[in-house]
């Protein structure tokens, strides 16, 4: 059996062993396609999905992973396993995410889980001493002090895969950290940055998931239509990089070329920018601190490019004044906010809230709950509960 070198680097007797969680959904899909373009590199060394197994097994036929989990046990025990490679392990339920994470045989896990159901894997991972591609940004909004503290008691490195925050990581190498002025998020906007403000109540869900530059899930492609994505991204980049909310700013950009950019004391500001194309982010955490070839798009320099940033308009978008403010308040806001929009994304996809209503019911929840500044972990799985409930209580009222 491998094993890494502490910074997620591969032994020098084969590839790097990834465990792909969320491995059909949108950033597991590129993120095996990175993996077998990398010339024997990576490697999936375990897939996990939720409830898709028809995909999970048509991956492993692929990519002849160790295991598969099936995280949804009711699921799994009423599908047809036949299909799986011989070799290949399943494992099923929640907790067999944990026992992969923690395996000697995996020297880092991608985390794509959507949602909060992706932090036990992740908390597992990190106490384990495993670095960390997080593409699941609601783990640090729910518990960015706590999971950025394992990183550090466990040096377990814990590596953005996010467009915005890989740009802002790559970015930050430019100088140290003490000289950093500010963070610049970019966001295209999404598909309403110039609809007339009275025409988004009447906002159908083919209307928020017709994303003019990303393909992504449903989740966060309404995330995107929202702004909520990037109020989320906000909060994000205060743990990551340690740099509180009023030295963060956005800035919308409709081309989504520029990912983000860093201001350092001197002046001068530091952008990674290329076609937007998760695969390239994906690449660069998997492979830290190397740069290799791969699948991802190349900018085209013999074309003409332009470039527009305008600040965000907070009316339009009002999901990014809860952002910074919970930015700012960490301990429980973050968990609440990111349940809350959660189950109301949830709601309006199945058509039971409108869009103009998902933000004023996350405000709504946010403001009605106990805050704390230094919640422990069952604190948070609790808040995470119970600002489910209260958006549905909050759509019945």
């Amino acid at each position: 059996m491998r094993h890494s070198n502490g910074l997620g680097m591969p032994a020098s007797d084969g590839s790097k062993q990834v465990a792909v969680f969320g491995s059909t959904g949108s950033i597991g899909v590129n993120a095996l396609e990175v993996i077998r373009a990398s010339g024997g590199r990576l490697r999936a060394a375990a897939l996990s999905a939720h409830s898709r197994l028809k995909e999970l097994v048509e991956q492993a036929r692929l990519c002849r992973p160790d295991c598969v989990v099936a995280a949804d046990a009711e699921a799994a025990a009423g599908f047809d396993w036949s299909g799986l490679p011989e070799g290949c392990e399943l494992k099923v339920g929640a907790q067999a995410l944990d026992e992969v994470a923690a395996s000697e045989s995996v020297d880092i896990v991608l985390a794509a889980i959507v949602g909060s159901a992706g932090l036990g894997s992740t908390i597992t991972a990190l106490e384990a001493g495993k670095p960390v591609a997080v593409a699941n940004k609601e783990t640090l909004v729910c518990a960015g002090a706590y999971v950025t503290r394992l990183s550090e008691q466990h040096a377990a490195p814990l590596l953005p895969v996010d467009s915005e925050h890989s740009a802002i990581f790559q970015a930050m190498l430019a100088g140290r950290p003490a000289e950093v002025s500010r963070l610049v998020l970019t966001a295209s906007g999404g598909p309403f940055r110039e609809t007339p403000l009275g025409e988004l109540s009447g906002v159908t869900v083919s209307d928020a998931l017709a994303h003019p530059t990303w393909q992504m899930g449903e989740k966060i492609t309404v995330d995107s239509a929202t702004m909520m994505n990037k109020a989320l991204e906000v909060i994000e980049a205060r743990w990551l990089f340690g740099v509180p909310a009023e030295r963060i700013e956005v800035m919308v950009h409709p081309q989504s070329v520029v990912h983000s950019m860093v201001e350092f004391h001197d002046g001068a500001v530091v952008a990674q920018l290329g076609p937007p194309d998760m695969r390239l982010p994906i690449q660069h955490a998997l492979c830290y601190p190397d740069r290799v070839p791969g699948v991802a798009q190349k900018m085209d320099w013999s074309a003409a490019h332009s470039w527009t940033f305008e600040p965000a308009d907070r009316d339009r978008f009002p999901a990014l004044d809860l952002g910074f403010e919970c930015a700012e308040a960490g301990g429980t806001a973050g968990a609440v906010l990111n349940a809350a929009n959660e189950a109301a994304v949830g709601l309006f996809l199945r058509g039971e809230l409108e869009f103009t209503q998902i933000v004023p019911a996350c405000r709504g929840v946010l403001r009605a709950h106990d805050f704390e500044s230094d919640p422990e972990l069952p604190r948070l799985v609790a808040l995470d509960r119970w600002a489910r409930e209260e958006i549905n209580r909050w759509i019945c009222a």
